[in-house]
């Protein structure tokens, strides 16, 4: 996109959706100029939400998370995979009560609110979907119960998010939902009947509709090509990739899809949003 084209696009832009690991911080740690580009968005009359595909905390640790943080956000502004995963539920199986989860407590809790009980690590308690996700307390009895009920064939696989790891700041790598999930693929040949979470552009329809909201006025900023930028693909939004996470320059360059932008960090996209909106 020539430079011209990329501040009329920027011009339309009224809210922006934000990845957080990656983007806002990294790990623990809050980017020294992440509260800066929100006073700008603020100070430009856009609004903004925040978006995870990250399932291991309930939307309101999250909350506290970034409140900790410095940054004051409420219901409204949050969207995790495990919300979006309640609603697919909801919507597309609403006779489904019982679950068999691979998920932290935390997100365990977020589906006991939404109404649904949890099955026990025993075959005689039957689920009606299964649901796998990023499981940073994962027991190899329970995967090897969640690669039990993936074999059976009339029992609804749904998996909260395809992110292979996630980042950090730690000397590690984090084993994330779509390798579990390639776990599972490899012992019974079946892959999740939907893997929700972005790139789905479900995730966006929301605030869309929250916001009145056409797709050419709203950009989703992230890390990755995979996630963040399919999905505004997707959904007919502007895609930003900040390069402050997992994607590198190089990989940015030969990625399918392009980004409509990349930048070095959200800092970069606060200065040029605040141009394309004094034009």
């Amino acid at each position: 996109m020539g430079e011209e084209k990329l501040m009329e696009a920027l011009a339309k832009i009224k809210h922006v959706a934000l990845d957080m690991d990656g983007t806002i911080y990294m790990g623990s740690t809050l980017f020294p100029y992440t509260i800066k580009f929100l006073d700008t968005l603020t100070a430009n009359g856009i609004s903004y939400s925040f978006l995870t595909n990250n399932p291991t905390k309930s939307h309101k640790d999250y909350l506290l998370k970034l409140e900790k943080l410095g940054i004051h956000a409420t219901d409204e502004q949050m969207y995790t995979s495990s919300l979006a995963t309640i609603d697919y539920i909801k919507q597309h199986h609403p006779e489904a009560k019982r679950l068999f989860t691979l998920g932290t407590q935390s997100m365990q809790e977020e589906f006991v609110k939404a109404g649904f009980e949890l099955c026990a690590d025993d075959p005689a308690d039957r689920p009606d979907v299964l649901v796998v996700a990023f499981d940073t307390t994962l027991e190899y009895s329970r995967l090897c119960r969640a690669t039990w009920w993936a074999s059976k064939a009339d029992i609804p696989y749904i998996a909260t998010n395809p992110d292979r790891v996630c980042p950090t700041d730690q000397r590690t790598v984090l084993v994330d939902c779509g390798s579990i999930c390639a776990c599972l693929e490899h012992a019974t040949g079946r892959r999740p009947d939907i893997t929700l979470g972005k790139p789905d552009p479900n995730m966006l329809s929301g605030i869309l509709a929250r916001h009145g909201l056409q797709p050419d006025q709203i950009a989703m900023v992230g890390d990755r090509i995979y996630t963040d930028v399919q999905m505004a693909h997707n959904a007919g939004a502007m895609g930003v990739l900040v390069l402050s996470g997992e994607t590198t320059l190089e990989v940015a360059d030969h990625a399918d899809p392009q980004p409509h932008l990349t930048a070095d960090n959200i800092g970069t996209l606060g200065r040029l949003l605040r141009e394309a909106h004094r034009s």
